[in-house]
C-alpha cells in the first residue's frame, strides 16, 4: 500500500505545479506506474476520474484497487462523489456512441487559453481526451491555418483549436450528439459556430465519395475500431489505413497536409504510405508531460512529395 501511495504522491507533486503553471485543470495523474494497481487516475478541476484497468477473474486485481480508492480519498482529501469510477468496455464498436447515464452533469474545464466542456459520469470517455493536448497547442499557435478538416471530431476540441487560430474548420463524426457538444465548445471559446461547418455523415461513406472541397489541414483521429450500426461496413484502424490517407490525401489543397493519429498499440504505418509520400513520425513530440512513460497514441505527418 505505502508504495503506490509514494507513487501517486511523487507524482502529484511533479505534475501539479507543472499544470498550474499553465492553467492546465485536466491531467493525468498516474497510468498503470505500478503493476500491481492496474488503473488510471485523471483530474479534471475538483474531481478524479479513476480508470478501472485490472482483470475482473482476478480477486488480488480488486482488492488492491478498493485498497487504492480508499488512500485516493484519504491523500486528495475530497468526499467520494469527487471520485469518479469507470469501468471501462474495451470492446468500443457497437457501444462508443452509446449514453450511459442522464445526469447532465458538465461543466469546464481550461486548457491554457481555451476551455472544454467535460461530462464524467453519463459516456465511456469524458468529452476531452488529454493526450491530445499537444495538438491542440499546436493548432492553437499556427499562423494563417486557412482551411481545416476535422474528421472523427468528436466533441470538436481541435476544431476550437484550429478555429481560435483562424482557421475555417469543417468537422465531421457521426454522433449528432458529440456534434451538438462541438457546436457548445466553440461557443464557450467565444467563437461563432455559424462561421465554421457542422456535418453528420458515416465517415468511411464520406471518404469515399468524390472530392468537392479542398483543405489546408486535415486532421484524422479515427478509433481503432468500430462496428456501429450507424457505418455500412465494420472499421478497423491499421486494415484501412490506406484507404483513409489516400482519401484524405486528395482533399488537400497544393502546400496542405495531414495529421493522422491513432490509439492502436503497436500500429505501423503501411508500407505504400512511407512510399507514397512524406512522411513524418512526430508521436514523440505530440505526447504530453504528464503521459511521458505510456503510449497513449501514434501520431503521424503527412505530406505529398515535391510539396513544401
Amino acid at each position: 500500500m505505502s508504495a503506490i501511495r509514494n507513487r501517486l504522491e511523487k507524482n502529484d507533486k511533479k505534475i501539479r505545479p507543472w499544470a498550474t503553471r499553465l492553467n492546465f485543470e485536466a491531467y493525468r495523474l498516474y497510468d498503470l506506474d505500478i503493476p500491481e494497481y492496474p488503473f488510471i487516475l485523471d483530474r479534471y478541476k475538483d474531481n478524479l476520474v479513476f480508470w478501472d484497468r485490472s482483470n475482473e477473474h482476478i480477486e488480488r486485481d480488486r482488492t488492491r484497487l478498493k485498497e487504492a480508492k480508499d488512500m485516493i480519498l484519504d491523500y486528495f482529501q475530497i468526499p467520494p462523489s469527487l471520485l469518479v469510477i469507470k469501468e471501462r468496455d474495451r470492446q468500443r464498436g457497437t457501444t462508443q456512441y452509446e449514453k450511459l447515464g442522464g445526469s447532465g452533469n458538465t461543466f469546464l474545464v481550461q486548457e491554457g487559453p481555451l476551455k472544454f466542456e467535460v461530462n464524467l459520469s453519463d459516456y465511456l470517455d469524458t468529452g476531452l481526451f488529454l493526450d491530445h493536448r499537444p495538438l491542440r497547442e499546436r493548432l492553437t499557435s499556427m499562423k494563417n491555418p486557412g482551411r481545416v478538416l476535422n474528421l472523427f471530431c468528436y466533441t470538436g476540441s481541435l476544431s476550437v483549436a484550429a478555429a481560435k487560430a483562424g482557421a475555417e474548420v469543417t468537422s465531421i463524426d457521426m454522433s449528432a450528439t458529440y456534434l451538438e457538444w462541438a457546436e457548445r465548445n466553440f461557443k464557450h471559446n467565444e467563437l461563432d459556430p455559424s462561421l465554421h461547418r457542422f456535418f453528420r455523415h458515416d465517415l468511411m461513406q464520406y471518404l469515399a465519395s468524390p472530392v468537392k472541397d479542398q483543405y489546408d489541414l486535415i486532421l484524422l483521429d479515427p478509433p481503432t475500431f468500430s462496428n456501429s450500426k450507424k457505418m455500412e461496413k465494420s472499421f478497423e484502424v491499421e486494415r484501412d489505413q490506406e484507404f483513409l490517407v489516400e482519401s484524405c490525401m486528395s482533399r488537400l489543397r497544393p502546400g496542405g497536409f495531414l495529421i493522422f493519429s491513432n490509439n492502436k498499440r503497436k500500429f505501423k504505418l503501411a508500407a505504400s504510405i512511407q512510399d507514397r509520400y512524406r512522411w513524418f513520425d512526430i508521436t514523440e513530440k505530440s505526447i504530453p508531460m504528464d503521459f511521458k512513460g505510456a503510449a497513449p497514441h501514434v501520431c503521424f505527418e503527412i505530406r505529398k512529395k515535391n510539396e513544401a
